[in-house]
This record gives structure tokens, C-alpha cells and sequence, in this order.
């Protein structure tokens, strides 16, 4: 197939291009940087310049791709600094959940495309209630921490558009795998604690195995696959059992441990709350209908290989 990936060279867009050049598809990415372009054209794929919150520049970019498939992984998450307010933090990538997958769905409709396939989230989007793991038919939370109702509005918008053009849209687990990875540096300074009994329950997802999911899920988009799947690996887990892996993983000591009423006044109630209550997600959905094993199946062997090799680089690398 023809592919147009929309946040082609993003974190999982740019593992994805090569597995899908791989399966044997042509792929036409989008970006919105000369080294973003450079970066697209060395994976095979053809770059294309486009302003995904402009309609018109959408529309002319898949008509003029004439693809048979798009695939929306566009976000605007590189750097950002997390903080108390959540909106605040994903302001633009809810915009490109809204806006920018109405402009690509409005493309795909003119362009006859039928294969769409977008991405969506699994951590923290299912209702704190019930057992501590959740399929894609448990409810979703309807009742957000504070500060976070636009940014689950936004998950919302796009997996209900999705899902009603006839598309799939893939609850990812939390991204690991990059060297740039958000919580690598505040849990190296020691800036992530165990909040209270740090009993709230976090989906990780390797990036390659995301990759390897969606391409999957693009070829099965028109077969017996539908919906909405969790890409997420076999152990959802507890953060008093994850974080003091990863911590050893990176190299650092052992996370600190904070009450739960100082996370609220130091981090927000939304952290606090996610941090002690948020529930994990199974993904026996998508192994039995996408054929999707993960090559890590747990955190505890993928945390060691990721950062383990990430920690011997930048120890080699020379001081400035």
C-alpha cells in the first residue's frame, strides 16, 4: 500500500516507517522541519511539508499522496516539560487530536481512502473503579483529575471519529525506547517518587512494538479488525514495582517516596490521583485479532536493554 503518515518523524513515527517500508509499502511522510525532511528521506520514506491544523494544506498534501491508507501518530509531546495542569502541557497535541484528525478524515472521505488508522492512549483513560486491569470494553474515565478534561475530551474526540469513519484507533502504553525519553532525566535527579502506596497501575509499551502493532493493524484495517485496541505489553504494573526497575536501569538510586497529600500540594491532584488509582490495560484483544505478540513483553526485560545501553553511551560520550 500507499501510506501517508501524518507525525512521520515522531517517536513511534519514525520506527514505524521503516517497518512498514519493510512489509513492502511506499510510504510518504509528513514533517515540518528541514532536519525532520532529512531525517524521513535516510528511512525511505517521501517527506512532505505540511501544517497538520491547516485544512486546506491536509486536504491538497493527500490528494496530491493518493494514498491508499493514512496513519495518524501526530502529536506535539518532544520537550515539553510536564507540570501541574495537564491541558496546559498537551494544548497542541489535543488540537491535533481534534482539528487535525477532522482534517485528515475529511482528506481520507475525498481521497476514497478507507484504511485509518490514529493513535490514542491507554494509561490513565480507563475509570478508576473495579479490578486493576481493563479491556477496550471497560468504561473510560468520565470523571478526569482536575486539569486534565480537555486533554481526555480530546483522546475522546479522536477515538469517536475514528472508530465512525470505519478506522482503528490504538490505546498505546506508556512510549519507552528513545534516548530522550521524558521521565529519564527526573528519575535519574530523583524527581519521581512512589506517591503513597504507589498503588496506581502504568501500561508500558516499547516503541518498536508499537510500530510493529500498527502496521498490523493497517493491514487488517479491512478485514475483521475494528475499533479500538490496547498496544500495550503483558505486565501492567503498580509504580512501587516499575519505578525502582527503571531507576536501577538508568544508573540512579532508588526513587524517594512522598505522601500522597504532599504530591497534591507539590505536583497537582491530577498526579497524585493517576499516581495511586489510574488502572492498567490488558492487551489480549489485540494478540487475538492482530497476530501481535510484543518482542518485550514486560518492562523488566525491555527497561534493562533500553537504558542500560542509553547509560553506557552517555558515560562514554566526552564532557563538555
Amino acid at each position: 500500500m500507499r501510506v501517508f503518515v501524518a507525525g512521520a518523524s515522531g517517536a513511534l513515527g519514525s520506527r514505524l516507517v521503516p517497518q512498514l517500508i519493510d512489509a513492502g509499502h511506499t510510504v510518504v511522510g509528513t514533517h515540518n522541519s528541514p532536519a525532520s525532511a532529512q531525517l524521513l528521506a535516510e528511512l525511505g520514506a517521501e517527506p512532505v511539508r505540511v501544517d497538520l491544523l491547516d485544512v486546506r494544506a491536509v486536504r491538497k498534501a493527500v490528494l496530491d499522496s493518493k494514498p491508499d491508507a493514512i496513519v495518524h501518530q501526530a502529536t506535539a509531546l518532544a520537550n515539553v516539560k510536564f507540570g501541574r495542569n495537564l491541558d496546559k502541557t498537551f494544548a497542541i497535541t489535543n488540537r491535533l487530536r481534534t482539528e487535525g484528525t477532522d482534517a485528515l478524515l475529511a482528506a481520507a472521505r475525498e481521497a476514497g481512502v478507507r484504511r485509518f488508522v490514529a493513535q490514542s492512549f491507554a494509561p490513565y483513560i480507563y475509570k478508576r473503579q473495579g479490578g486493576p486491569i481493563k479491556t477496550e470494553a471497560d468504561p473510560v474515565d468520565d470523571t478526569p483529575p482536575p486539569n486534565t478534561a480537555k486533554t481526555y475530551a480530546a483522546i475522546m474526540h479522536l477515538e469517536k471519529a475514528t472508530t465512525e469513519f470505519g478506522g482503528i484507533a490504538l490505546r498505546y502504553g506508556g512510549f519507552y525506547g528513545a534516548a530522550n525519553d521524558a521521565l529519564i532525566e527526573p528519575v535519574r535527579k530523583r524527581q519521581f517518587p512512589v506517591v503513597g502506596k504507589g498503588g496506581g497501575i502504568f501500561s508500558w509499551l516499547h516503541l518498536d512494538d508499537g510500530a510493529m502493532a500498527t502496521v498490523l493493524a493497517l493491514e487488517h484495517a479491512d478485514d475483521s479488525a475494528h475499533g479500538i485496541y490496547n498496544i500495550v505489553d503483558d505486565e501492567p504494573a503498580p509504580v512501587r514495582d516499575w519505578l525502582p526497575v527503571l531507576a536501577n536501569a538508568l544508573g540512579a538510586k532508588p526513587p524517594r517516596h512522598a505522601p500522597t497529600w504532599l504530591a497534591r500540594l507539590i505536583a497537582g491532584t491530577a498526579t497524585a490521583v493517576l499516581a495511586t488509582q489510574a488502572r492498567g490495560a490488558s492487551n489480549a484483544k489485540a494478540k487475538r485479532e492482530l497476530g501481535w505478540t510484543p518482542r518485550y513483553p514486560s518492562w523488566r526485560l525491555g527497561f534493562p536493554v533500553t537504558y542500560s545501553a542509553i547509560t553506557v553511551a552517555d558515560q562514554q560520550a566526552p564532557s563538555r
